[in-house]
């Protein structure tokens, strides 16, 4: 079957078409007839080879999550799974392929109303979303920044704390400003947090770290928290903590979260419910386009240029 691995890591060019041969799924598994993969800020940093200490190795096939059509099981699994149009992860990798396998319990089956497309930009965005507010330790009417809020994280995460507070955003033109407005978010600042928002924040979600990190510890509130879910923009700088440091006596707390910390049986209904409200229409998923597998590199020089409001969703 045709795959999209990484050959050398760094820019989207070190990526490649390959054939490999099709998983047969084990005891546990099911095998997955892939119809969309969703292309995640993770892909991105695994593919430029910054996730040091991970074990990645030249070769890997990208991608955490699809949708498609079940067409055989493990040995031990229900049969009556065959055929079901599910939403499936496949851990850190092994999502860019024309069949998948992956564990039943990461397996949620689709509703009618909702497109595969719709499941890959929602699934585990939507969930990492709502444990990072949870983790954050929010609370309805406090005031919530989310940096890096034109990724599929970010639009979820303003759409979650808008049904209980006012949130900002960062963002980079007015034409996504206008959008995230339509999301739910009140306030629209700039890359680096200047604009029409409050002072300070109680919560703030990042998925963009780097080097201007330091810079938004003085918009949080006294015990304000700050929840890293990403590192889009590279690790934050080495003296970071002498920054923080620096507000010592404003009690302020910096968190990372990784949604593997979180038990598979609490996320599934938080993503049942997410899919259902989906599929409502209460929940937008954003898709940014839809493009073939073979396009993958593609896919993640729009990501590295910053083009992607949304997710962007591969198909074989």
């Amino acid at each position: 079957m045709k795959a999209v691995a990484v050959q050398t890591f760094g820019a989207p060019d070190g990526m490649a078409v390959v054939e490999v041969p099709a998983p047969a799924p084990g005891p546990g598994q099911v095998s997955i007839a892939v119809e969309a993969i969703g292309v995640g800020g993770v892909d991105a940093v695994i593919r430029r080879g910054t996730l040091g200490g991970l074990g990645f190795s030249s070769g890997i096939i990208l991608g955490s999550e699809v949708a498609g059509t079940v067409t055989e099981v493990g040995p031990d699994v229900d049969r009556s799974w065959i055929g079901e149009r599910v939403w499936a992860f496949t851990g850190t990798g092994g999502g860019y392929v024309e069949q998948a396998v992956a564990a039943v319990e990461h397996l949620e089956r689709i509703p009618a109303e909702l497109t595969n497309e719709a499941a890959v930009a929602l699934g585990s965005s939507g969930s990492v979303a709502h444990f990072a507010l949870q983790h954050a330790h929010f609370a309805p009417g406090e005031s919530v920044l989310v940096r890096g809020a034109a990724g599929s994280i970010g639009l979820l995460a303003v759409q979650l704390a808008a049904e209980a507070s006012a949130v900002a955003v960062t963002t980079s033109s007015p034409d996504r400003g206008r959008r995230l407005r339509d999301l739910g978010a009140t306030h629209v600042l700039d890359r680096s947090g200047e604009g029409d928002g409050p002072a300070t924040y109680d919560v703030i979600l990042d998925v963009v770290a780097g080097p201007e990190l330091p810079a938004f510890l003085p918009k949080l509130s006294p015990n304000g928290r700050l929840v890293l879910l990403g590192v889009v923009a590279g690790p934050p700088p080495d003296d970071f903590t002498e920054h923080l440091v620096r507000h010592f006596r404003r009690s302020l707390s910096v968190a990372t979260f990784s949604l593997d910390t979180i038990p598979v049986s609490a996320r599934r209904p938080v993503r049942r419910d997410q899919f259902a409200a989906a599929a409502r229409g209460e929940l937008d998923p954003v898709v940014h386009d839809v493009m073939p597998l073979d396009r993958a590199a593609d896919a993640h020089q729009r990501m590295d240029a910053g083009e992607v409001f949304g997710r962007i969703v591969l198909t074989p």
